[in-house]
């Protein structure tokens, strides 16, 4: 008899992370979506040079934990594989409108949603689906999700589009690159900017205060 997978729902609970205090002074509130093999609070090491009483950062934990090695000391997660991609997908986006209602983000004074590396298909999911209005959207180095298409951002009203690439990231060759921009561009239009600098596959600090 060949084996029959079957399907369960049941409550769970995530952890997120947060930088800096929410106040009256608060100018920016960052959403940020950390790539494969980081945990949320170890992420926001990259937004400690922002302005602490102008910016609060909250970081989202991916629900897939592992560890890193095999000498298991180090723990990182993902957010997302191709097994059972969709449910994983419907269990992410429920665990990040619940941070989005915790947060009040709704009224957000100027909500900025960044994604790094795996990040991007996270953060370009949640706002489509969600139709999620933000004042920027950062994609930083990762892949734009095969499903979405021009029709899932036509909500979007004034929302500034920034995507961030290294010129030596391994992982975008000058194929895939053209293919990402051209991708890019077919589901933002001209709200589009496109800055790269010299590096790897890596979060660079310097450009991404440029928005804060």
């Amino acid at each position: 008899m060949n084996p029959v997978e079957k399907k369960v729902s049941y409550q769970i609970s995530n952890s997120y992370s947060t930088l800096n205090e929410f106040s009256s002074k608060t100018k920016n509130v960052w959403m940020v979506f950390h790539g494969i093999g980081y945990l949320s609070r170890y992420f926001l090491k990259y937004f400690k040079n922002l302005n602490p009483e102008e910016n609060y950062i909250i970081a989202p934990q991916a629900q897939s934990k592992y560890y890193l090695t095999d000498q298991y000391r180090h723990v990182g997660a993902s957010w997302l594989t191709k097994e059972n991609t969709d449910a994983e997908i419907e269990n992410m986006l429920a665990y990040l409108e619940e941070i989005y209602k915790a947060e009040h983000l709704k009224d957000a004074p100027n909500l900025i949603l960044m994604g790094y590396s795996q990040g991007v298909s996270v953060a370009t999911r949640w706002m489509a689906r969600n139709k999620i209005e933000c004042s920027k959207l950062i994609l930083h180095s990762g892949g734009l999700p095969k499903e979405l298409q021009p029709e899932d951002f036509q909500f979007l009203k004034n929302t500034e589009v920034v995507l961030i690439y290294g010129t030596k990231d391994p992982y975008l060759n000058e194929e895939r690159l053209k293919k990402e921009h051209a991708r890019a561009k077919d589901l933002f239009g001209e709200r589009l900017e496109i800055i790269s600098f010299e590096g790897g596959h890596e979060v660079n600090v310097e450009v991404i205060s440029r928005f804060a």
